[in-house]
């Protein structure tokens, strides 16, 4: 049986309307997921949506690309903090980590988590359709020294999304007291099933309600 507390029901297209977030708000409760996932503009709609169940708020910090400056994604980090969101999932300065500049990379993240406060879950979206497996370690590594919860695999806005041996890889680079989510191309129960086998504690996709009508 599919645990429902593994999905964060996200929806982050940019064409997103306010009755969109209100039924992802409402399946969200329906299934009793961990978080719905949705744009910062929309953490108020969402809070208020949620009001009295036990399903959090998480936005993205950053998105998609990765490329705002750290005063830029402190401030929207304060900002979604500050209007209700329980976590945030950032995006590494990519380009940074391709030029292997991780104490770039580092700073940033410390910045972040800092700005989130510890009552906040953090999540760090390496965007692993971009990185090589050497990048990709030495990011969760980046991640681990600033003292985020989660390292997550990518935005759903790349070239590709969680894959089975990144996520492996993860795993096994953080170790176990930290969070791996998988986000981006996961849409059946039996994908979930194999991220959750090799480390996987968090599921980030919009297809939440189809895997766990898939594991009835």
């Amino acid at each position: 049986m599919l645990d429902s507390k593994l999905f964060d029901h996200t929806l982050l297209k940019a064409f997103a309307t306010k009755e969109d977030i209100v039924k992802l708000c409402a399946e969200a409760k329906k299934y009793n997921f961990k978080s719905v996932c949705v744009n910062p503009y929309w953490i108020p709609v969402a809070k208020e949506e949620l009001k009295g169940s036990d399903v959090l708020v998480c936005t993205v910090i950053g998105f998609p690309l990765g490329a705002n400056t750290i005063e830029t994604k402190v401030f929207e980090t304060k900002d979604a903090v500050a209007k209700g969101a329980d976590e945030c999932d950032i995006v590494i300065n990519i380009g940074e980590a391709k030029a292997g500049n991780f104490d770039y990379i580092e700073k940033e993240l410390k910045a972040f988590v800092e700005a989130a406060g510890k009552n906040v879950v953090t999540k760090v979206i390496i965007e692993t359709c971009y990185l090589t497996d050497e990048e990709k370690k030495e990011a969760c590594l980046a991640a681990k020294r600033a003292g985020a919860t989660f390292v997550k695999t990518s935005t759903g806005f790349g070239t590709g999304g969680a894959t089975v041996e990144d996520i492996a890889l993860m795993r096994k680079t953080v170790g176990p007291e930290m969070g791996v989510k998988a986000s981006g191309g996961v849409h059946h129960k039996a994908e979930v099933d194999a991220l959750v086998k090799v480390g996987a504690t968090r599921i980030g996709c919009s297809a939440s309600v189809q895997c766990m009508e898939e594991d009835k």
